[in-house]
């Protein structure tokens, strides 16, 4: 496995030109987010990516995690790479100063996420969920809970996990049966949950655990559903750690991918009863707990870029390197990348690589805004992008992942399918992303049903009018790549605004077609708004060019890889449009025991 190299440049493009960090540092809250400061946090975030993660991607998938006289052990060196993250406070990089942490913005976060995730996604995963339980305290816990919980997740002494599923109920919430039951301050909590990531371990001294579950007189379904925070081991009144908790991994699953992440079979009260304490209300659990499943989706998302980056860095390496054949116009054998189609290969990849990058990065500071931006007109505004963005972005970025580590194989050839090279543990590693914190199909049904029918497509219609505005400017130019790409981007728009015009109108007649064509449909607003915002980038390229304030290599590249999605990916839409439209009807048209 070729090392990783985390792509500060392209990443500081993005967060500069694309996702306006300058506008975001002067929000209330983030004055400190200063370019230097940024600079620096990416630079070192990268190195030690680089440097301490990256190295145990592939002794941890070898090594996996056991479970050992019930005890859950991760694979060699976790335990001092996990330190290093919580002695550099980069677990609370975006907590509030207030408990501990950098404050720093949502948008910044996400560019180091990538880098651990991209470096060791299997190691990335504990981080990236104790930020998400920080997020559902702080916004739905009461004071108290802040105080005791906060702090100690913020600095990474202690970490979060969120436990939904359970056996009987997938992805069907409202099936739960876990039990909580009011005794006296506290709650106890019976029942058992499956695939729980990092369910148990020894790399922080407490673990809290965010469960869903219900009281005794619950209503049923998801509004029946309460949150409680159960901690490993109980929490004293001074802060110190008190009893083990009755809550233990009692199994660990035997995974496809992400060996070295303990997914976890959980048990919570088998001698009598976990200790939990009620988050918010009884029955608006779900309510809250979205909260964590909507940072989880997003990052989830941002695990397709970040697998798609290393498999695209570990084949261009490979490109380079493997001496076969003779190229086409060439008279000597040399390396693959200089046959057509390898070449066709690698710039797929680079420009979804760059389309996800960008379309995560500005979701992200949509999110920012929607937090920190002094217009309550202004925060509803991005808030709602950010909400249509999210399951976009978890949808189309993990299923582009997946293409783009198979694509990675492929460039191997024969040595992609050997586990040596670590091209197929990309590969294996990425396909998970398509089902956890819920599958596409989860995500194109959220998208569909409480953004575009709930609305009415008025905030599909808004993103897509910026599309087409910028179409219609770049018509206007006299580069001919700039010229090119505003065509293809019309068409994209074009043909994305016909899409979800046929989505209201088709779920009035009959409600089964616009789920018929919701996997579709979201794949093909993805790669028109990827396809947007390597334009943006475009643009900004050609800006810096012209100034002759740019980099000659990495903005002439930028411009190339706009017009190459604009030319092979973007026509991509009109395929998708089909499918969703004319295509949803062949979907239902079989009876069940016909297939």
């Amino acid at each position: 496995m070729t090392a990783y190299l985390a792509p500060v440049r392209d990443m500081e493009f993005v967060l500069r030109e694309l996702a306006g960090l300058d506008e975001i540092a002067a929000l209330p809250g983030y004055e400190d987010a200063s370019w230097e400061l940024v600079a620096s946090v990416l630079e070192e975030a990268g190195r030690i990516a680089g440097e301490v993660l990256a190295p145990l991607n592939q002794t941890g998938d070898r090594q996996g995690a056991r479970l050992i006289d019930g005890k859950v052990g991760t694979a060699e060196g976790w335990g001092t790479a996990y330190r290093t993250l919580a002695e550099g406070n980069w677990i609370g990089l975006a907590a509030t100063p207030q408990y501990g942490g950098m404050g720093l913005p949502s948008v910044v976060n996400i560019a180091v996420s990538e880098m651990w995730q991209a470096a060791n996604m299997a190691f990335a995963l504990c981080p990236m969920l104790s930020q998400g339980a920080y997020n559902a305290i702080s916004e739905c816990g009461s004071a108290e809970q802040k105080a005791a919980f906060l702090p100690r997740l913020a600095s990474g002494e202690w970490c979060g996990t969120m436990n939904l599923t359970e056996a009987a109920a997938g992805s069907d919430l409202g099936a739960i049966r876990t039990k909580a039951a009011k005794s006296g301050d506290h709650y106890l909590i019976s029942g058992q949950k499956i695939f729980i990531t990092y369910g148990d371990h020894q790399l922080t001294e407490n673990i809290v655990h965010l469960v869903l579950a219900r009281t005794p007189d619950a209503p049923p379904g998801v509004k029946g559903i309460s949150l409680f925070i159960v901690p490993k081991f109980l929490v004293n009144a001074d802060g110190s750690l008190g009893a083990r908790n009755d809550v233990h991994c009692v199994s660990l699953e035997h995974k496809m991918g992400i060996h070295a992440s303990p997914t976890a079979v959980m048990a919570f009260g088998d001698r009598g009863g976990a200790v939990g304490y009620l988050v918010g209300e009884e029955n608006r659990g779900l309510e809250y707990m979205f909260v964590m499943m909507n940072h989880a989706r997003l990052n989830v998302g941002l695990q397709g870029l970040a697998i798609a980056e290393r498999a695209y860095q570990q084949a261009l390496a490979y490109a380079r390197e493997r001496i076969q054949g003779k190229p086409i116009g060439c008279s000597e054998k040399s390396a693959i990348i200089g046959h057509p189609d390898v070449r066709r290969m690698l710039m797929t990849m680079k420009a979804r690589v760059e389309a996800m990058r960008a379309l995560s990065y500005v979701a992200a500071a949509a999110l920012d805004k929607a937090h920190s931006h002094p217009s309550p007109e202004q925060r509803a505004a991005t808030k709602r992008y950010a909400e249509f963005l999210n399951p976009i972005v978890k949808g189309w970025c993990t299923e582009t992942g997946n293409e783009v580590a198979s694509l990675g194989v492929q460039v191997h050839g024969g040595m992609g399918y050997i586990e040596e090279t670590g091209a197929a543990q990309h590969l294996r590693d990425a396909r998970i992303t398509t089902i956890y914190e819920g599958t596409t199909a989860i995500q194109a049904n959220d998208l569909i049903n409480r953004k575009l029918l709930r609305d009415q497509g008025v905030e599909a219609r808004q993103a897509l009018d910026e599309v087409a505005g910028l179409a219609e400017d770049l018509s206007h130019q006299s580069d001919d790549d700039l010229r090119t790409i505003g065509r293809a981007l019309r068409q994209g728009a074009e043909t994305a605004s016909r899409a979800v015009a046929w989505l209201l109108t088709a779920a009035g007649e009959d409600p089964r077609l616009p789920a018929a064509a919701s996997v579709p449909l979201l794949m093909l607003l993805g790669t028109v708004l990827g396809g947007h915002q390597l334009a943006r980038a475009a643009v900004a390229a050609r800006r810096h060019l012209e100034a002759g304030n740019g980099d000659p290599s990495f903005h002439a590249a930028k411009l190339k890889t706009a017009r190459f999605y604009a030319d092979n990916l973007l026509p991509q839409a009109a395929g998708l449009l089909g499918a969703a439209t004319d295509g949803a009807r062949s979907v239902i048209a079989l009876d069940d025991d016909q297939f």
